[in-house]
C-alpha cells in the first residue's frame, strides 16, 4: 500500500506559512531600502541607527527592568504557590487553584484593563512599578504551573530519609528539595522571562509615561513611519526570545531525564 504524502506536504506547508514571514524580515533588516518594497543592496545602517536611537535604548533598559525583577517576584511566589498546591489539601486550596490559573485563560485585554481599573482605584500612579507587579500578576501563574508538574514527579521519600540522616530543615530545602526542583523552577522562570519580554497588550494599558517597553516602543515606532529600524528591532528581540525559549526546552527534557 502506498504510503500518503498529504502529511509532508501539510507540515511543510504550515511550517513555510509559520517561518517564511520571519525569514522575509531577517532578509529586510539588511536591505538598504527604507521601507522594504525593494532591495537596494546589503547594509547595516539600520543596526547602527538601531544602537543611535535613544527610544530603544530607553524602552531596552526598561524591558530588561521589568522582565528580571517580574522574573524573580513570578519564581518565588510561583515556586510557593505550587508547593502549598501540592503539598495541602482543602477546600480553600479549588480557589487558591482557581486564583492561580486564572491569569492563563483570561484574555491579556481583559487582564490589561483589570489592572489599569486596580491601578486608578488605588491611586497608584503608573510606571515601571504598576508593569512590574502586572507581569508577576501572570508570571507566577507559568511558573506554579511548571513547578507543579515537577513536583508530582516528586519522590517525597527522599525528604524523609533526609531527616532520618539528621538533616535540619534548611539543610533539606537547600540540599534536597531545590536541587531536585531546580530544573522546574529554572524553565518557569526562563518561560516567565520571556512571556514579559514580549508582552503588549498588558503592558501598553498599565505603563506610564517614561516606561514603555520595547514591544509598546515598536508600536509607537510603526505609527511613525520606521519599518527598516523595527525590522532590525524584530530581528535582535527574536534572535534573543529564541535564545531562551531553546533554554527553557533544553531545561524542560532535562525535567524528565
Amino acid at each position: 500500500m502506498k504510503r500518503s504524502r498529504f502529511p509532508f506536504v501539510a507540515t511543510t506547508l504550515i511550517l513555510v506559512f509559520l517561518y517564511l514571514p520571519i525569514l522575509v524580515l531577517f532578509a529586510q533588516s539588511f536591505n538598504d531600502a527604507r521601507f522594504g518594497g525593494s532591495w537596494n543592496g546589503f547594509t547595516l545602517k539600520w543596526y547602527k541607527l538601531l544602537f543611535e536611537h535613544r527610544g530603544v535604548i530607553t524602552a531596552t533598559e526598561n524591558t530588561l527592568i521589568v522582565a528580571v525583577t517580574a522574573t524573580l517576584l513570578s519564581t518565588v511566589l510561583g515556586t510557593l504557590a505550587a508547593w502549598a498546591l501540592h503539598r495541602f489539601q482543602s477546600r480553600m486550596q479549588k480557589v487558591h487553584q482557581v486564583l492561580i490559573y486564572g491569569p492563563l485563560v483570561v484574555p491579556d485585554i481583559l487582564m490589561g484593563i483589570s489592572l489599569l481599573l486596580l491601578f486608578v482605584n488605588l491611586s497608584v500612579p503608573l510606571g515601571l512599578g504598576t508593569v512590574i507587579v502586572a507581569h508577576s500578576t501572570f508570571g507566577l501563574s507559568y511558573v506554579a504551573f511548571v513547578v507543579l508538574g515537577r513536583l508530582q514527579e516528586f519522590d517525597h521519600s527522599l525528604l524523609d530519609a533526609a531527616r532520618d540522616l539528621g538533616a535540619g530543615s534548611w539543610t533539606t530545602l537547600w540540599r534536597v528539595l531545590l536541587p531536585l526542583l531546580w530544573p522546574g523552577i529554572a524553565a518557569g522562570a526562563l518561560l516567565a522571562f520571556t512571556l514579559s519580554l514580549d508582552d503588549f497588550v498588558i503592558t501598553f494599558f498599565v505603563a506610564g509615561p517614561g516606561s514603555s517597553t520595547l514591544p509598546v516602543q515598536v508600536y509607537g515606532m510603526m505609527k511613525h513611519g520606521q519599518p527598516a529600524l523595527i525590522n532590525a528591532l524584530s530581528v535582535l528581540f527574536m534572535s534573543a526570545t529564541f535564545g531562551i525559549v531553546l533554554a527553557s526546552q533544553f531545561l524542560l527534557r532535562k525535567r524528565y531525564d
